[in-house]
């Protein structure tokens, strides 16, 4: 990964995490690595759990950051907050998946999307 998109990741997470903060998220865990992958955001809202995936681009090339969260991402998601779950011993928690889109186009001003449950768990619950 270039030193340039590592600096766009890291200004990306920083501003979602503040972003996240105001809308009264508490943040407990970044970055956190999970076997072979990592965790961008795990933080809290009342008895949930939520795992914030975070994607930043600069351009809508390639359909822009909207497109950025995969099918094959979001079954690597699910297994990487199943082992949060199980390192924590977490039973019975109430968990969601939210996306943070980051879109650097124009530097001066950012655009922060946030999307809540932007994908289902396969379950009766979504409790693992």
């Amino acid at each position: 990964m270039s030193l340039t998109r590592q600096l766009l990741g890291k200004e990306a997470e920083a501003a979602a995490e503040r972003f996240l903060r105001r809308k009264g998220y508490r943040i407990l865990d970044r970055n956190v690595r999970v076997g072979r992958g990592e965790l961008d955001i795990v933080a809290r809202v009342g008895e949930t759990l939520i795992f914030v995936e975070v994607k930043a681009r600069r351009t809508g090339r390639y359909g822009g950051v909207a497109y950025a969260v995969t099918a094959r991402k979001e079954r690597q998601l699910v297994q990487l907050a199943a082992r949060y779950l199980a390192r924590h011993r977490l039973e019975n928690q109430s968990c969601r998946f939210d996306v943070l889109l980051y879109d650097a186009g124009t530097p001066a001003s950012p655009i922060l999307e946030h999307i809540e449950h932007a994908f289902e768990v396969a379950g009766d619950d979504r409790r693992w």
